[in-house]
C-alpha cells in the first residue's frame, strides 16, 4: 500500500515514470491530464465545466481539479495506493489533498521530486517537439515552462521536506537506473 506525489520538470521523464512505479508498486498512476481527458470525453458534469476552461486556454480553478482528484481517489483501485502525477500543484491543493486523504483516515507515504538538469531537459523537450511536429515547443516557451514550473514546485518541495516526506532523485540517465533510484528512494527492491 503505497500513497506517492511524483513531482518534476517538464521533460524530466516524470510520466514514464510515473507509468513504471506504478506497475513496480501495483497502484494506478493518476495523471491530472489524464483525469480531465477522461471527464471531458465522458461528458461529466465537471468534465463539461473543466472544457470550458479548456477551450478559452485558461487553467482549470482548482475547486475543479480538486473534484476530479477527489472522485478518482474515491475509485476502488485507487483506495489501497496509488501515484499522483501532476497533482497537487499549488500549496491550497495541498491542503485539498490533505483534507480528502484525511477523510479515508490515510496519509500520503511519499513524496519524489525528479531532478534533471536545465539544459538536458530543454533539448529533449525541443528534440521532442521537432520528432512530433509540434512548434509550440520552442527553447523559449520550454525555458518558461522550466521557470513557472520552478517558481510553483519550490514552495510545494519544501512544505513536504518540512513533513519529512520529500526525497529527490536525480532523473538523468538510463530509465532502467532512474526507476531503480526512484525505487530504493522510497524503501522498494529494485529486483
Amino acid at each position: 500500500m503505497t500513497r506517492l506525489v511524483l513531482l518534476g520538470p517538464p521533460g524530466a521523464g516524470k510520466g514514464t515514470q510515473a507509468a513504471r512505479l506504478a506497475s513496480r508498486l501495483g497502484v494506478p498512476a493518476i495523471s491530472t491530464g489524464d483525469i480531465f481527458r477522461r471527464n471531458v470525453t465522458e461528458g461529466t458534469e465537471l468534465g463539461v465545466t473543466a472544457k470550458s476552461y479548456m477551450d478559452a486556454g485558461e487553467y482549470v480553478p482548482d475547486t475543479v481539479t480538486n473534484a476530479m482528484v477527489a472522485d478518482r481517489l474515491a475509485e476502488p483501485d485507487a483506495v489501497d495506493g496509488f501515484l499522483l502525477d501532476g497533482y497537487p500543484r499549488t500549496a491550497d491543493q495541498v491542503t485539498q489533498l490533505d483534507s480528502m486523504l484525511g477523510a479515508q483516515g490515510s496519509r500520503l507515504d511519499h513524496v519524489v521530486e525528479i531532478t534533471a538538469d536545465t539544459d538536458e531537459v530543454v533539448q529533449r523537450l525541443t528534440r521532442r517537439a521537432q520528432e512530433q511536429g509540434r512548434s509550440d515547443d520552442t527553447e523559449d516557451v520550454v525555458r518558461h515552462r522550466l521557470d513557472v514550473y520552478t517558481e510553483q514546485t519550490a514552495p510545494l518541495a519544501q512544505l513536504y521536506a518540512e513533513r519529512g516526506l520529500l526525497v529527490r532523485v536525480d532523473g538523468m540517465g538510463a530509465m532502467d537506473d532512474v526507476t531503480a533510484r526512484l525505487l530504493a528512494a522510497i524503501g522498494v527492491d529494485a529486483v
